[in-house]
């Protein structure tokens, strides 16, 4: 099987944080890949950014979505065929910008997708500007003065939205990352995983992550547990800080029935059509 690579030229920086996302991600499908999950039932998409480059260099099919629509596009995915294995990669400031609602909305409703988040603190691919999650004080393009915002914890809001997975992970630390990955495409629900991604251009925070990540020895027991640890601001801890069973919307809203699997055939289409024409 190959590396699941593509002949795109990758253009990210050098020693961008995306390298190792990318490089997790092929790790993590292909061991989907060899448990059994044909490749070609799954599908990615990504928004507008840098992250949303991976687009380009991850050989799988997909959409590469708008601005902030990622989430939303792999939901209509899931549910146009639950068959399928949708994931979404995004970044923090089209996720938690423009794309915010559909977020909460996917966690909410337990949509059976993974959401990914390239979370650098910056839109590197304007050169620079704030985000949502940009640390007070941050001086960009935008902010000359230094941001006056409190930043947004992705962790804490997807806990509180209702998703039934959520994790965090460095690319420094790429096989964590991988399983980490792994983990969240095999979970029946909807997974988010923040990925720590550092832009060596606009916001450099390898020498502060390198200090203080640290990787979770068990998953928290307890919701409570969880929201505590996702709120630290002392170290940055990676790893798997909640997991639970919930419904999932598709299955809500279907049962086992599949619109992909149980459509009519063309010729029963057109018959219907007719008969609709000729009443």
């Amino acid at each position: 099987m190959d590396d699941l690579g593509t002949p795109a030229q990758i253009t990210w920086c050098p020693g961008c944080g995306n390298f190792g996302i990318l490089n997790a991600a092929k790790k993590a499908v292909t061991a989907l890949i060899q448990k059994g999950v044909k490749r070609e039932n799954i599908v990615m998409a990504s928004g507008i950014g840098c992250h949303g480059k991976i687009y380009d260099y991850l050989g799988l099919s997909g959409i590469h979505s708008i601005h902030g629509r990622a989430a939303a596009t792999v939901q209509g995915t899931k549910i146009a065929n639950p068959d399928l294995k949708v994931i979404a990669f995004v970044g923090d400031g089209d996720s938690l910008g423009e794309g915010i609602s559909h977020l909460i909305f996917a966690a909410k409703r337990n949509a059976d997708v993974t959401v990914v988040m390239h979370d650098n603190g910056v839109y590197g691919l304007t050169t620079g500007q704030f985000t949502p999650t940009s640390e007070k004080g941050f001086k960009s393009p935008s902010t000359p003065r230094g941001s006056i915002e409190d930043p947004l914890n992705p962790l804490v809001m997807m806990l509180v939205a209702g998703a039934t997975f959520v994790a965090r992970g460095y690319p420094v630390k790429l096989d964590h990352l991988a399983e980490m990955l792994f983990r969240a495409m095999e979970h029946k629900g909807f997974s988010f995983v923040e990925v720590l991604q550092p832009c060596v251009s606009f916001n450099n925070t390898y020498e502060k992550y390198n200090k203080l990540v640290e990787i979770l020895g068990d998953v928290p027991g307890t919701y409570g547990e969880a929201m505590a640890l996702a709120g630290r601001k002392d170290r940055l801890p990676i790893g798997i800080f909640y997991e639970a069973e919930k419904p999932v919307f598709h299955e809500e809203l279907y049962g086992e029935w599949n619109p992909v699997a149980a459509r009519l055939s063309r010729e029963e289409r057109i018959k219907r059509v007719e008969g609709i024409l000729s009443s």
